[in-house]
């Protein structure tokens, strides 16, 4: 068991990244790794049976992530206007600041299957096969959703306008 727990240690950074991007708020990314690997835990005991434990891992940290936007539609919570105003008015401190906040800013405005896909290919370099079974989804899938965001994010950093992007179900 101690072999177990050294190896969901060196993937907490990798899943505290894909957490903060996808909730956007560093309190709510901790609260989403603790999430992921309190399920982790409780689940330990088939932990013998796991081939890729960073898939896995993944996989639950997505799906507590896909548990609070149902929960958030739910409950319908409201984002009060010094928030907003705080985390929107900030001005970067260098240019390369700036270069990486217009990348996340334009990573929000991505549908969440395709910013998903880009984060987990793109950002944490998990193959086409691991991302899959992350969003379980098939493999053509994830390369399509990869793709198309990837020419979006080309699009809305290069300031070249884009046509309405919509959910496809």
């Amino acid at each position: 068991m101690a072999d177990a727990e050294t190896s969901v240690l060196e993937y907490i950074p990798g899943l505290r990244r894909y957490a903060r991007a996808l909730a956007g708020d560093p309190a709510e990314a901790d609260d989403l790794v603790q999430e992921c690997l309190s399920r982790a835990l409780a689940r330990r005991q088939k932990c013998a049976d796991i081939r890729n434990l960073r898939a896995y891992l993944f996989t639950i940290l997505h799906n507590a992530h896909i548990d609070r936007l149902n929960d958030r539609q739910r409950w319908n919570y409201n984002i009060s206007d010094e928030f907003l105003e705080q985390r929107l008015s900030r001005p970067a401190a260098q240019p390369d600041r700036l270069a990486l906040r217009e990348l996340a800013e334009a990573l929000q405005k991505l549908p969440e299957e395709q910013r998903q896909a880009v984060l987990l290919v793109g950002y944490e370099g998990l193959s086409y096969k691991d991302a899959a079974a992350a969003l379980d989804v098939p493999i053509g899938t994830v390369m399509s959703r990869l793709s198309r965001g990837r020419e979006a994010l080309r699009r809305l950093t290069s300031g070249v306008p884009m046509a309405n992007l919509r959910k496809v179900k």
